[in-house]
């Protein structure tokens, strides 16, 4: 983006909340989504909030930058980044988290996120401690040749940093808040343990719970709290239960104009992935045996999250008794259909 980008998307509520989408490159050759907010008088708005921070990619804060110009050049509202009165994560992933130490540096408007996400965005660092097996116990329960390349970036990632530096967290928020007298908060764990979608009268944030051209990237509950199948289709149910949302934004590619009908096909492709894992497990297997059986032109690019799924899918339905699982004596969990 240049400071002549397109005109930002624009969708006004029926309470009359402007909500301005603004992508941004988060990292090089990988878009996201943020959200401008905006209430009360354009040449003087009360409040400003920005949703969600992009990643720490070279083009991300140039790209938030231009889409502020757009909105004031395109729509006359007096907004920047110097104005914002707030700033929302909606979970603690680089995509939406990283961008949030540059922005830091223009506008310290206060930062609020889930309470249980807290850790990640004022240390770090403190992603590696939550993992409930650590990540060399991940790639032995996972069944991965040691040495591979598999086996080493499993072994690497709990060390990863989702933001550059640790920021203050001005408002923890809890299921079933409202924020700013605006924003309610509905937890939806399944694709990261502490993510949140944000109803804002009839539209909804649905960050990357729901999205409009893939399922979101699953990893097993073992790895890391909150997250796997299991969560991830009650919090489907749960979102499919609100009344009056008609629109659902999510954190990446364009509008979902029919939430119910997307919320419908998401679940349905999850069980065809489980009904596909179910017929591959054809004798006992570990999870990176039925990755290769499941993706035999496996990409590298793909690997790590298609293993994350794979052992999601496996996790659940050893969970549902379709699995049963024994311990191999290097640590691998073998998987046999019941």
């Amino acid at each position: 983006m240049t400071d002549a980008a397109p005109l930002p998307a624009r969708h006004v509520t029926d309470g009359g909340t402007r909500v301005y989408t603004l992508p941004v490159r988060a990292f090089p050759n990988f878009r996201a989504n943020t959200y401008l907010l905006v209430r009360g008088d354009p040449h003087a708005p009360s409040y400003a909030a920005l949703v969600d921070t992009g990643g720490s990619g070279p083009d991300n804060l140039g790209d938030l930058q231009a889409g502020f110009a757009a909105v004031r050049a395109g729509h006359g509202e007096a907004v920047s980044l110097d104005t914002l009165t707030r700033i929302v994560i909606t979970h603690p992933h680089p995509d939406h988290l990283g961008g949030l130490s540059a922005l830091r540096e223009h506008k310290d408007a206060p930062v609020a996120a889930f309470h249980s996400a807290v850790p990640f965005i004022e240390q770090p660092g403190a992603i590696r401690a939550a993992w409930l097996t650590l990540p060399d116990a991940q790639a032995a329960w996972l069944g991965l040749p040691p040495g591979g390349e598999l086996d080493g970036r499993i072994r690497r990632r709990g060390s990863n940093l989702t933001v550059p530096h640790g920021t203050p967290v001005a408002t923890p928020l809890h299921d079933g808040d409202v924020l700013d007298d605006l924003l309610h908060v509905i937890h939806t764990p399944g694709h990261e343990g502490n993510q949140i979608c944000l109803r804002v009268d009839e539209v909804l944030l649905s960050a990357d719970h729901l999205l409009p051209l893939n399922s979101p990237p699953l990893m097993p509950a073992r790895f890391l709290r909150g997250s796997g199948v299991a969560a991830y289709l009650d919090s489907l149910d749960r979102v499919e239960r609100l009344d009056g949302v008609i629109l659902a934004l999510g954190g990446h590619d364009g509008p979902m104009p029919d939430p119910h009908a997307r919320i419908h096909a998401l679940r349905a492709r999850t069980h065809e992935k489980l009904d596909g894992l179910l017929a591959a497990c054809t004798h006992p297997m570990t999870i990176h045996d039925l990755l290769l059986a499941l993706h035999p032109r496996l990409r590298s690019i793909q690997a790590v999250l298609l293993l994350d799924q794979t052992a999601a899918l496996t996790e659940y339905l050893a969970g549902t008794g379709a699995l049963s699982e024994t311990a191999r004596e290097d640590g691998a969990g073998l998987f046999t259909r019941a």
